[in-house]
């Protein structure tokens, strides 16, 4: 039977998703929006190549995006300790959520900065513009519907990630979902997590796809 104790529990398994999500998503911008323009302004083909910057950055990229993201939870869990001051439950885990998905955000945003056309840079170049001023009033304007379907796209993928956190006690719908639903036979528990997750990816989806329309000039 379904009760007021599992309608609670749920309520409050979305709040933490949500809040898991939304928050590691902000970090995950924070370190992976300069990773991604510097990947975009030090490649060869860049308005400032720098073959080491990229390199380094590249492998740091390439090196976290290729841990799996529960082995990775479990890596940082000294570190998540010592931000936060336990290694369990859903503000913990924006810790590894933040870490696994800034290396991810940061090649999206390199890949959205360089669809750029090459002829808005060289026109703002040839009026002395300066590197900066064509990085914030150049790349990141044009590319900005791009971005917004990157941003899109990240959430979908962090909040994924944040319902495998429940394996290990990472809190929300997926600590719900492996806690009531698998380990206690509750299949109506888990059935009704996974489609709350699903409900929130595609809610995530609509806003942004629909906003991205929205400010996509090309489409005006």
């Amino acid at each position: 039977m379904w009760t007021r104790e599992l309608t609670v529990m749920m309520a409050e398994g979305v709040r933490d998703t949500l809040i898991m999500t939304l928050v590691s998503t902000l970090f995950g911008y924070l370190l992976g929006l300069p990773m991604g323009i510097a990947l975009a302004v030090t490649d060869k083909d860049g308005i400032k190549p720098n073959a080491l910057v990229y390199k380094i950055l590249d492998v740091i990229a390439n090196i976290v995006r290729s841990i799996p993201f529960l082995i990775l939870l479990i890596l940082v869990m000294p570190l998540t300790k010592a931000i936060v001051g336990k290694s369990y439950g859903s503000v913990a885990t924006i810790v590894p959520l933040t870490l696994a998905a800034a290396p991810f955000i940061g090649r999206m945003i390199e890949s959205s900065l360089k669809e750029v056309d090459h002829g808005v840079i060289e026109a703002a170049q040839s009026m002395g513009a300066g590197t900066y001023t064509i990085i914030w009033k150049v790349l990141l304007v044009e590319a900005r519907t791009s971005i917004l379907v990157g941003v899109t796209i990240a959430i979908g993928t962090i909040l994924g990630y944040s319902a495998m956190a429940g394996v290990v006690g990472g809190g929300g719908l997926g600590d719900i979902a492996m806690r009531y639903g698998y380990y206690r036979y509750e299949t109506l528990i888990m059935i009704v997590a996974v489609v709350l997750l699903v409900v929130l990816v595609q809610i995530f989806q609509t806003l942004g796809m629909r906003l991205s329309v929205k400010l996509d000039r090309r489409k005006r």
